[in-house]
Formats: structure tokens, sequence, C-alpha cells
């Protein structure tokens, strides 16, 4: 049975907007799971996001303590055959997968935030993905979701929004 998981990043939304029910409504309300890999920053968006009860997040370095009391700092999730850790990271974009690798042991995905940069590739047998950034800050302008389908394998996606 394919697994079909819906990954933001970063949003850095004080409230539910018109832009974020956009994305929802296109690339996530058809998902088994969405994952939120912290800076959301509102409880408004936490509880938005995890309405159906397929939400998993964790928070992130800008996310109040009102957020961060509704969210760990990591999360380890099995999905079929493969286990998924979930991070947001933190300091420099130089060296971050070294960082929050040693955060997790025995998992096969590692999805991350912090660095509002979309990355999808496998180092030592890992996939490290990071969905970039939705609707906060990008250095080129780009905002970007993920898009994971797990089945027999992992299948991975990165996808430009176009505002």
């Amino acid at each position: 049975m394919k697994i079909k998981i819906g990954v933001l990043s970063d949003t850095h939304l004080g409230q539910v907007t018109d832009e974020l029910v956009d994305i929802y409504d296109k690339y996530l309300s058809d998902k088994d799971m969405i994952l939120h890999a912290g800076d959301i920053v509102s409880p408004e968006v936490i509880h938005f996001l995890g309405r159906k009860g397929n939400f998993h997040g964790v928070y992130g370095n800008m996310d109040p303590l009102d957020a961060r009391k509704l969210l760990p700092e990591k999360k380890l999730i099995e999905s079929g055959p493969f286990r998924l850790g979930l991070i947001h990271g933190w300091g420099s974009s130089e060296g971050l997968e070294e960082r929050i690798l040693t955060r997790f042991q025995d998992v096969d995905i590692i999805v991350y935030g912090h660095s509002h940069q979309a990355v999808s590739h496998f180092r030592d047998g890992i996939l490290f993905f990071n969905p970039g950034t939705a609707t906060g800050y990008s250095n080129e302008g780009i905002h970007s979701i993920g898009i994971l389908e797990i089945d027999d394998a992992i299948h991975s996606e990165i996808i430009r929004l176009g505002f």
C-alpha cells in the first residue's frame, strides 16, 4: 500500500492565511499524512493542519512557547517498512545535516527544515529531505513544499509553488 505524505516547513505564519488554505487544498488535503518540520509560529496553524488527525509536527527555533507546548523537538514516525525522523534543525546551514543526523539512530529518512532551502538526496543510505519554505522568507524567492510516497521504496518530490 502506498502512503502519500505532504511535507512543509518554515511557514512562519502568525495565523492561517488564504495562501496556506490554498496550499492545503491543492497539495495536502488528499494526503495520508502531513508533516511540518518546524517554525510554524502559530498554534492556530498547528490546529488547522492537524484537524484531520493525520498531522505530525515539531517545533523550530522561531516557534513561541505556546506553539512549543503543542509539539516535540523531534519525532520518530514509522511508515510502512521505513523509519522517519522529523526535526527542525539549528545553527548555520553549513553542517546542518551532520548535526541533525546525530539526533537519530536507525532511520531511513530525515525530514528537516531551518535552512529554507529545498533538499532531497540520499547520503549513507538515508534520505535527507527538506521541503524548503512554504510561505516564509526565501533568499532565492522560491517557495516550496514536498511530497513523499512510501511503498516498498521511498519516492520524493519538491514542488515549487507559484508565488
